[in-house]
């Protein structure tokens, strides 16, 4: 590695098959970074447009050479999983070949490459690695005595890895299958897809949708027995009659159909997630005590469970809990090249979350553009009941919407949710949105003065006050509870912050429900064209392009 030179981190391992939608391998993309600050970043989704794009491959070459980075003067790092250690775009240009890790490393090992035919060296970062690496450029350095945990559904050797960084060592402590069982209700059980109504290529939704549906629910010890002595009905793909059969036999459940509005199914749903809570924050916890770790890092796709992480925050075992925003698989790329950047000069800069910048262009673009007049009109459209959607500056690195790209409107009117959630963006019924307010104005709903620095990227949960759920009821789920993301300071997200002020001065409106600027089934939003686009395709007739308030004429839309 030259320490002169910046570092380009790859994700793209082919899939097993070449289909349209992921089966193992998804999320590819690109990170370029530089004295430990990122320079260009990719989630190769936001410029294809299909959802968790796992075909880099046949877009390497032109991606690289539409950024003028083919010359290829950069240290080449990249990370794999369980299907491999390599991948070849679709021109056979670019190579890069990496070999089996009988332990896995706690830092980058040599690769090779072939970079337009020439064979030159290359990093690869494990799966494992990247994802606890991934928490790096939004915390800027491991705490002394932390407990790093990878848990996703399979990354190179295992779904669950440990880790412990003392004395400025990085130690693996364990990696393992063992927890397969619990990550599996989210992305590979018959019982669940069944219930939720997923089909196979929409298992990178179901995990989702398990958690909305199960707060409707209660846990049962008796349920869960059951479950646990039927295998979890995790391969009842073919038919589901055993199930049924077995149902009706236990409990007099006379069903025939799953449905999402039937009480006992959705008792299945809070049963398995409060046993996936359960095992895996005392797991957690165990392996804190056992090592004597008191700060945690916690990444990959699990660390996306808002009930596990407000579970892990309010236990009290650790004094810092890190959760980058892009903790699943659409990290792996930053995390692979934090890696060798941290390697390289000891340290990652300090980011915020919106640095999803690859093909926008001019880099000006992330300083926002506007006046007093554009947060007053964009307000006032907010208080007399407009749904807005907002394309600013940078997207937002990982799978949720933090203000650049986002849909907004007021949080107080629960018929305004119904419809931005279930018409406009064609979400399930029983899947909650999230609000967004200034930090000073969380104590006030939720009673937490100290809130978890989580909360900031939207990973957090918050019991919301009973007696002032009323006033943002549009973002509060059936269990009372808020996926609240905070504004700490203005230079979080400055458009937003000014939003909110004005919005509380003028109208004493003091949240909003922020959910993430896309339909159903499509990627977030990335260009200003895609903004006006997609506005346009569910019948918004108010959109805020780089500050500016933007109205979208009636016969523009598709209503």
């Amino acid at each position: 590695m030259d320490k002169g030179k910046p570092t380009i981190g790859i994700y793209g391992i082919p899939d097993r098959n070449n289909l349209s939608f992921p089966e193992e391998s998804h999320d590819h993309g690109m990170v370029l970074m530089e004295n430990g600050k990122v320079v260009k970043s990719l989630q190769l989704e936001r410029k294809t447009r299909l959802k968790n794009d796992h075909h880099l491959p046949n877009h390497l070459f032109g991606l690289l050479k539409e950024e003028g980075l083919l010359p290829g003067d950069f240290d080449i790092v990249f990370s794999n999983n369980v299907l491999g250690n390599s991948m070849i775009s679709s021109n056979g240009k670019i190579r890069l070949e990496g070999s089996y890790q009988e332990v896995l490393s706690s830092e980058p090992v040599r690769a090779h490459a072939y970079w337009l035919d020439k064979s030159r060296g290359a990093w690869l970062v494990n799966h494992e690695l990247a994802h606890i690496f991934s928490a790096l450029p939004f915390y800027g350095a491991f705490p002394e005595n932390t407990l790093l945990i990878h848990f996703d559904g399979g990354a190179s050797q295992s779904n669950f890895s440990a880790w412990s960084y003392r004395n400025k060592n990085l130690d693996l402590i364990e990696a393992h299958w063992d927890l397969k069982y619990l990550s599996a209700f989210f992305n590979a059980n018959a019982l669940c897809f069944g219930i939720i109504g997923a089909k196979k290529k929409e298992q990178l939704s179901v995990p989702g949708k398990m958690m909305g549906l199960a707060s409707y629910g209660t846990y049962s010890r008796e349920l869960e027995v059951w479950l646990k002595e039927n295998g979890w009905f995790s391969n009842i793909w073919g038919s589901k009659r055993a199930f049924f059969r077995s149902a009706g036999n236990k409990f007099g459940w006379i069903g025939s159909s799953l449905n999402t509005k039937d009480r006992f199914l959705q008792n299945i749903m809070a049963t398995m997630q409060a046993i996936f809570i359960r095992e895996t924050s005392g797991k957690i916890e165990l392996l804190a005590k056992q090592n004597e770790l008191d700060n945690l890092v916690f990444t990959g796709g699990s660390a996306l469970n808002i009930v596990l992480n407000a579970s892990l925050i309010r236990s009290g075992l650790f004094k810092n809990i890190m959760i980058p925003p892009c903790t699943n698989d659409s990290g792996l790329a930053l995390g692979a090249a934090a890696c060798l950047e941290y390697h390289k000069h000891g340290k990652n800069e300090l980011h915020g979350p919106y640095m999803e910048n690859w093909g926008i262009g001019n880099p000006d673009v992330e300083d926002v553009k506007y006046t007093d007049e554009d947060i007053a009109l964009t307000a006032k459209w907010i208080n007399d009941g407009e749904l807005i959607g907002v394309c600013n500056g940078y997207g937002e690195a990982g799978p949720r919407a933090l203000g650049n790209r986002s849909l907004i409107c007021r949080a107080d009117n629960p018929e305004l949710a119904r419809k931005l959630s279930t018409e406009i963006k064609g979400r399930e019924w029983y899947r909650p949105l999230a609000p967004v307010m200034l930090k000073k104005n969380l104590e006030k709903y939720t009673g937490e003065k100290n809130p978890s620095p989580l909360g900031r990227f939207m990973l957090d949960e918050f019991h919301v006050l009973p007696d002032l759920s009323h006033s943002i009821r549009g973002a509060v789920h059936v269990d009372g509870t808020a996926r609240i993301q905070y504004l700490e300071k203005r230079d979080d997200n400055p458009f937003m912050w000014d939003l909110l002020t004005c919005l509380e001065e003028r109208f004493n409106l003091d949240c909003l429900i922020n959910t993430s600027f896309n339909k159903r089934g499509e990627p977030i939003v990335n260009t200003n064209e895609d903004a006006i686009s997609s506005a346009k395709n569910m019948g918004i007739s108010k959109v805020v392009i780089q500050g500016k308030p933007v109205i979208i004429e009636k016969d523009e839309r598709n209503t």
